[in-house]
């Protein structure tokens, strides 16, 4: 069995609590942790405008997941997405070499910014 990499974003309903998101986002990553996925990274984007209404609403929770996995692990991953109702949309694709390493440098240069950050906000309190 190949291990390939995956990124999938999906989409949660604006109808739901912070703790209905979490619990939501929590039940995904179960999903993937019970099929032998190997969660690489993930990033809660927030509440973001959807480029067009879905299902009347104009809003929707965005969070993404880097994974590692083989075999069916997408398929059982989007019956999941597909069966929850709070889920509005998914899209999960394959990553190649230069994507896993694209993913790489982002994160590095985001946990770069954030560390400045953090440093310009201590130099400013003293």
């Amino acid at each position: 069995m190949e291990v390939r990499n995956y990124e999938t974003v999906f989409i949660l309903t604006p109808v739901l609590n912070e703790s209905q998101v979490q619990e939501t986002i929590e039940k995904f990553t179960q999903v993937l942790k019970e099929n032998s996925a190997d969660i690489i990274h993930a990033e809660n984007w927030g509440l973001k405008k959807l480029a067009y209404p879905i299902q009347k609403k104009s809003t929707g929770y965005y969070h993404l997941v880097e994974f590692t996995g083989s075999g069916n692990i997408v398929d059982v991953l989007e019956l999941a997405f597909r069966r929850d109702e709070r889920v509005i949309r998914f899209l999960t694709t394959v990553l190649d070499k230069h994507a896993v390493a694209y993913g790489e440098r982002r994160r590095k240069g985001e946990m770069n910014q954030q560390k400045a950050k953090k440093e310009s906000e201590a130099a400013v309190a003293q």
